[in-house]
């Protein structure tokens, strides 16, 4: 298909569907799984294509809207990081199995201590430009990452275990300010003066640190195309020098990012099985468009399924194709903490006790998520087996959130009293910030009735566009918000330092010492203090109503039979590098 084609086909697309009947395409729900044997986490393995088959040159998928930002430092959101995954390779890599596998990086050791990781780069790297690629550009990339004056929403997490990193952002007192000039260089990062190893010592010992050379924020990104354009490089695809299977050719906000196949590419992944020449994302706010791209042919993979739809589709267990799969995250909401009355704890209590997180997962959003009474859901593991199960165990057999609803609307009512405002009165008139997709209005319409209702409050909602809906929270320009998070490896820090004083990703502004001691005390050799500490941190958080876990996340989304060798992680990631449509 010509991709000038796209939008065209599109627009006939709900021109049918707008004239279609209610319910869903019944001849849709019947088609056959597709091929593929079962992972551990449940998804589908890729299937190499074989001489037969007839191969489609385009893949076009739907897995989000336009994008805040495709510059991998700064990106924050599962959509942005869907497209780099493609776009970017890492020093090592995630497979189709779950497992940690070379990616730019041929080799790595690490020393008897855990603190020394050496890198020894491939041979023949190259930008997509043409021009070499070595160690010396992720020197520059993770320095970059401690850039204060860059700002990057996930420096802390993936760089703060490296020796230097305090100095070089300038050693911030308990309020964040600087006390020293800060200084990227003093970021214990070296590469060789070939280019072909890269040394990273770390302050201390980190089990997970392969897990995170390999995600998406620690892509590298050339010098001399982000210095010479600024922020601009990394919206323009004549600027979008990139690393990895594909590359960007056209960009049209709102409507497509087209990728073509990247002819410098080198790396881990397999090169003789990235067959397809396009890949097409299209960026679909509105999930009925999504849904009639779907049903046209346009698409072969759409996220954003009508949640009315969903009663009518057939699981691909059943035939069909509507996939449900299990992913490593929390649905959350977020309450600004420095702003009144958010800093009152409990005023936090009774927000977070009035509602029925049972009613929200099966109810509103149909079944899809499972309802959250601990932040930390299940699948996460820790030294001993799962670390929900062993809050659970830790707190008396029970979690952090009764599943009894009434007695939690009692506890919420008695609460907001303790705060000052017995049966909501006197309590101001708060404002709750959400983007208009999915499930999001639905819940904030069911917290304006229910807040009311319990609590005897006033709630308006603000619906603001996704593209300046993550910038508003970062910036703690909201009083409530939507909030969730999807890990990016399975080790319970990556969620649970979200709540930490300096973390980039703090939308809340929660400030705890308690927790902050806990966090530090987690970042350790031994894997049992390792756990043990992030067990007292996610009491010490959720005792404290740092913010409103709702309900544990599952992706689900609708994919053609033709569609075959992408697969599905549990980090929220659709794998499109050996995807191919069987025509």
């Amino acid at each position: 298909m010509n991709t000038k084609k796209i939008l065209a086909l599109l627009l006939a697309a709900l021109m049918v569907a707008a004239m279609a009947a209610c319910g869903g395409n019944n001849q849709q729900s019947s088609t056959p799984a597709p091929t593929g044997s079962s992972t551990p986490d449940g998804s589908s393995t890729p299937d190499a294509p074989d001489a037969t088959p007839t191969i489609a040159g385009e893949v076009t998928v739907q897995i989000g809207p336009n994008p805040e930002t495709l510059d991998p430092a700064l990106n924050s959101a599962v959509d942005g990081g869907n497209m780099l995954v493609t776009l970017f390779e890492t020093l090592l890599i995630i497979d189709e199995n779950l497992e940690v596998q070379p990616g730019q990086a041929e080799s790595y050791t690490v020393s008897e201590d855990g603190l020394t990781w050496t890198f020894t780069m491939r041979d023949g790297l190259k930008w997509s430009d043409g021009s070499e690629l070595n160690a010396k550009d992720f020197e520059y990339s993770f320095k970059r990452l401690a850039d204060v004056n860059l700002a990057a929403p996930y420096g802390e997490t993936v760089i703060g275990m490296v020796d230097g990193y305090t100095a070089a952002i300038g050693n911030p007192d308990k309020d964040g300010n600087t006390t020293t000039e800060p200084d990227v260089e003093l970021l214990n990062v070296k590469a060789s003066e070939d280019g072909k190893t890269l040394t990273i010592v770390l302050s201390y010992p980190c089990s997970y640190f392969d897990k995170l050379v390999a995600f998406g924020t620690m892509s590298p990104v050339q010098k001399a195309t982000v210095e010479t354009n600024g922020d601009s490089w990394a919206v323009d695809p004549a600027t979008y020098v990139c690393n990895g299977p594909y590359m960007i050719s056209e960009w049209v906000p709102g409507e497509r990012i087209v990728c073509k196949k990247n002819p410098n590419y080198a790396g881990g992944w397999d090169s003789d099985r990235i067959v397809t020449e396009t890949l097409n994302f299209l960026l679909l706010e509105d999930s009925s468009a999504s849904f009639a791209a779907y049903n046209s042919g346009t698409a072969q993979l759409i996220k954003d399924v009508p949640t009315e739809e969903i009663p009518s589709l057939t699981k691909v267990e059943d035939g069909g194709d509507y996939y449900v799969d299990t992913i490593l995250g929390t649905y959350y909401l977020s309450m600004n903490t420095r702003k009144a009355p958010f800093n009152d704890v409990n005023v936090r209590k009774a927000l977070n006790l009035a509602i029925d997180r049972d009613y929200i997962a099966n109810v509103i959003m149909q079944g899809t998520y499972t309802p959250a009474y601990n932040f930390v859901g299940p699948g996460v593991t820790d030294a001993s087996g799962m670390f929900f199960d062993n809050s659970v165990a830790a707190n008396g057999g029970k979690t952090y959130i009764s599943e009894d609803y009434e007695a939690n609307k009692k506890l919420a009512q008695e609460a907001l009293a303790a705060a000052g405002y017995p049966g909501g009165e006197g309590f101001p008139v708060i404002t709750y910030s959400t983007n208009d997709t999915g499930y999001h209005v639905a819940v904030a319409e069911y917290l304006q009735s229910c807040y009311k209702e319990v609590l005897g409050i006033t709630m308006n909602i603000d619906r603001v566009e996704w593209a300046s809906f993550t910038p508003l929270r970062r910036a703690g320009d909201y009083e409530m918000s939507r909030n969730g998070w999807v890990m990016d490896y399975n080790d319970a820090s990556n969620i649970i330092e979200l709540l930490y004083s300096t973390n980039g990703n703090n939308d809340g502004k929660y400030n705890s010492a308690a927790f902050d001691t806990a966090i530090n005390d987690s970042r350790c050799v031994d894997q049992g203090d390792h756990f043990k500490a992030l067990h007292d941190a996610e009491k010490i958080m959720m005792e404290d109503y740092a913010c409103i876990p709702v309900a544990y996340y599952n992706d689900f989304w609708l994919q053609s039979p033709s569609l075959k060798g992408s697969w599905h992680s549990p980090y929220g990631y659709w794998f499109l590098q050996y995807a191919y449509v069987e025509e």
